[in-house]
């Protein structure tokens, strides 16, 4: 019967959880009786060998001051000496008496207190007796004194011979804990050697073949099969295994057939559409091109299907034009640019569009770029429009030009005194019909303008420009119209400020654009901040007014041509802000706006400074 993977891991930790017990036990039971041969050796027997030693010490000083008391020929006062050693020998005595530890150890020390007892009276005697204190020393005292000492004795060799015996137990109870421990130690490590070597084998050989056939059916090889000799758990998932493999084998023959009627479907819908069609994979390599994106290219299928992209590119210039923001990464944030395309001796505009192919892999949690989608669509008729309304709208504001002018001529001779002063009602129809004749004229400004930024005709004079001049030729302009308004603008400028390659002349109208909006949208607080500061390789112009601010969801639209803030208390064509940033994009600046309703906005653009 062969074991369960449960039962393996359990046989085996719990082995190692009984080596554990059993080694803890014994060495426990070992430390134990060690600790106590040691504890009774060296507190008990030495103890007594402490204490008989300070009563040999004290006996010793004792003897020598009765010499010096009987045989000094001196009455000398040795009374409270000899009492502090008496107590001394008397402390030890006791300790000794209470320490009792060995066989005929306590009849020792019961002569041992007799014979000092006697001992100590025979010198009381002497001291009150007037006989002769030599024979009483020598024939009474002395021998008395060697009975002392040599229960002393007794006392001390007892307890050492004790420790000796303890000791020599010690020794023995250590080499037989040793002996012990290393048997059952080495017994153990062998068990569980051969625990280790054989039990992670057993499961994980078998989890690297199971993890080695996944990774096979994962390369779609369906006719990798599982053997494993045991009755186990693992034995279970290699029959899972197997069959599994059996059917996505049988799956996917079944459904060859049909993938590759889908592909054929797909293939044929990307061929009958007008637009033109390529698509490249995540190597840079062509997967598929229609018919009419062959036609455009002037290419076969076999000149493009299945080559690198970069190969194709260097063979043809059109090409390289189509993939161009595709190899530096730009199509994800260049704006829209026609791409105009000559054939057969017609011109035609085609839109370009490249969007990314996502995937998300079996197994993982992110979506992948497998791939990447170009379609150029043809949009030819949009900008025959697109140039003829560009056309008619040049034409009207041109045509325009004159009329106004001839009605500003009018309207200046009509102020004239010489030809006739004018009552209240009618200055103020004049002021009125002038204040529509210069809307009329901006308007017409901006319309020449707009019309020349979308026919790539306007000419820009960059040159090294000083910040300065480009502020003080708005602050001039300005001043007059922030006065009527009763607007403070405030000017905060960094010094030392590097010359900026710009034409001044448009700069100068951004910034005077921007200054007006300033001026018409401020609220109660009633001043406008210009800035002007220096930011690395670049000047930041900032005009800030405090007014009602934009919405989040208008942020995106303001430069957008003919839009208005909804809500917008300002009349004009819409057209200023898309001006100002065609202005300042063809001199390589950026330009945006900061928002929030309630706290005004802030419009900020950027322009290079000249290189050293």
């Amino acid at each position: 019967m062969k074991l369960r993977i449960k039962s393996k891991l359990f046989i085996g930790l719990g082995f190692l959880f009984l080596v554990i017990v059993v080694l803890w036990v014994v060495s426990s039971a070992y430390i134990y009786t060690i600790s106590n041969y040691a504890d009774a050796m060296f507190k008990d027997n030495y103890k007594s060998i402490v204490s008989a030693k300070h009563m040999s010490v004290a006996l010793d000083d004792m003897k020598d001051l009765q010499t010096a008391y009987l045989f000094s020929g001196m009455n000398i006062n040795i009374d409270s000496s000899y009492a502090g050693l008496v107590r001394s020998f008397e402390k030890n005595l006791q300790d000794e008496e209470a320490n009792i530890t060995e066989a005929g150890e306590r009849e020792i020390a019961v002569q041992l207190r007799s014979s000092f007892e006697e001992y100590n009276d025979i010198f009381n005697t002497v001291k009150t007796d007037n006989s002769d204190r030599k024979e009483i020393f020598f024939v009474r005292l002395l021998p008395t004194y060697r009975d002392v000492k040599k229960n002393i004795t007794s006392v001390s060799e007892i307890n050492m011979d004790a420790i000796i015996r303890k000791n020599g137990k010690l020794e023995d109870t250590s080499h037989q804990a040793y002996l012990f421990i290393s048997i059952i130690g080495t017994l153990c490590f062998v068990l569980s050697f051969t625990l280790l070597l054989n039990l992670p084998k057993n499961i994980a050989n078998p989890v690297r073949e199971l993890t080695q056939g996944i990774k096979e059916i994962a390369r779609r090889n369906y006719d990798q099969q599982l053997h494993f000799h045991s009755r186990d758990e693992f034995g279970e998932v290699a029959e899972a295994f197997n069959t599994m493999a059996i059917k996505l084998n049988e799956f996917e023959k079944s459904n060859l057939s049909q993938i590759l009627f889908e592909k054929k479907r797909i293939e044929a819908i990307i061929s009958t559409m007008n637009d033109a069609i390529i698509g490249v994979d995540e190597s840079s390599r062509v997967i598929f091109a229609n018919p009419v994106a062959c036609d455009l290219l002037g290419l076969q299928s076999k000149d493009i299907v299945g080559q690198y992209a970069p190969d194709v590119a260097a063979r043809n210039n059109l090409f390289q034009n189509i993939i161009r923001d595709l190899v530096d990464g730009s199509y994800k944030t260049k704006e829209f640019t026609p791409i105009k395309i000559v054939s057969a001796g017609r011109q035609s505009y085609f839109s370009k569009e490249i969007s990314d192919v996502r995937i998300t892999p079996t197994g993982a949690g992110d979506p992948a770029v497998i791939g990447h989608l170009i379609i150029l669509r043809n949009i030819t008729k949009f900008q025959e429009l697109d140039d003829a309304k560009t056309s008619f709208i040049a034409t009207i504001s041109h045509e325009l030009k004159n009329p106004i002018a001839s009605a500003r001529l009018n309207l200046k001779l009509l102020e004239d005194v010489r030809i006739g002063n004018l009552n209240e009602d009618q200055s103020v129809i004049v002021r009125n019909i002038r204040e529509e004749i210069v809307r009329l004229s901006k308007i017409t400004g901006e319309l020449l303008d707009l019309t020349q930024v979308e026919t790539g005709n306007i000419l820009l004079h960059t040159q090294a420009t000083d910040p300065k001049e480009i502020v003080d030729y708005t602050l001039q302009a300005m001043s007059y119209q922030a006065e009527q308004k009763g607007i403070k603008i405030i000017l905060n400028m960094s010094d030392n400020l590097q010359f900026v390659n710009a034409d001044a002349e448009k700069t100068a109208w951004v910034l005077i654009n921007l200054v007006n909006n300033a001026i018409h949208y401020s609220g109660t607080r009633r001043e406008v901040i210009l800035e002007v500061i220096a930011e690395e390789k670049a000047v930041k112009f900032s005009v800030r007014d405090f007014g009602n601010g934009i919405e989040k969801q208008y942020l995106d639209r303001v430069f957008e041509k003919f839009f208005k803030v909804p809500g917008s208390i300002q009349s004009g064509t819409g057209l200023g802000l898309a001006i100002s940033k065609d202005f300042i994009s063809k001199q390589k600046g950026q330009i945006w706006v900061e928002s929030k309703p309630g706290e005004g906005s802030v419009f900020s653009f950027t322009l290079p400074v000249v290189a050293a």
